[in-house]
């Protein structure tokens, strides 16, 4: 059986690490822009929530995870709405970058996404699948996606990144989605959030 999420759960921890992942592009690229495109339908059917705008001029589009489970362990998502029968966002996504946030753990972790898919796809038979259900109103869908262990990916495409996240800035946010969670018990932390749900 799925697991069960909320909306404003997911939701509440994809906006922060969307505000983990703009702190760590303004830090790496002093004077860079960045720009908000979550809710601008030309870049959600693409899988890009954020465009990050270098000082050279160049362009490169972001998407960005945020994962609240314990384990080092990415979720690729592979169908977005089994209903619909819509592929899922690591394998349509047109980003140059996947920015996945582990909350719980502190981490932020900057997959190039071409380099990562080329690796993944190949061997995605050797990943076990998990099913979610996410209610929005009085729809609920199912997404399904591959448990893939970080240290596969990090030993194999030397391009991902492994960033330490402040301490005090991820004490805050959990600080912050202790009270405000509204999430029922039986619900689990083992699915990443995005925000390109359907």
């Amino acid at each position: 059986m799925p697991r069960s999420y909320s909306m404003r759960g997911v939701q509440g921890a994809a906006d922060r690490a969307v505000q983990h992942a703009r702190t760590w592009m303004l830090e790496t690229a002093p004077g860079s822009r960045i720009h908000d495109v979550q809710l601008d339908p030309r870049f959600q059917h693409r899988g890009v929530d954020l465009l990050w705008e270098l000082p050279t001029g160049e362009v490169r589009g972001i998407e960005v995870k945020g994962d609240r489970q314990t384990h080092r362990r990415y979720w690729f998502e592979l169908v977005s709405n089994v209903e619909k029968d819509t592929p899922g966002c690591f394998l349509y996504s047109g980003a140059d970058l996947m920015v996945y946030v582990f909350l719980s753990r502190s981490e932020l972790h900057v997959l190039p996404l071409k380099d990562v898919r080329e690796w993944f796809l190949p061997r995605a038979k050797a990943y076990a699948l998990k099913h979610t259900s996410t209610k929005t109103g009085a729809i609920r869908y199912t997404t399904v996606g591959a448990v893939v262990p970080c240290h596969d990916v990090l030993d194999a495409v030397p391009s991902v990144l492994w960033v330490p996240l402040k301490r005090a800035a991820s004490k805050d946010a959990e600080a912050e989605e202790t009270s405000s969670s509204s999430e029922p018990s039986n619900a689990s932390s083992l699915t990443p959030t995005g925000t390109d749900s359907e």
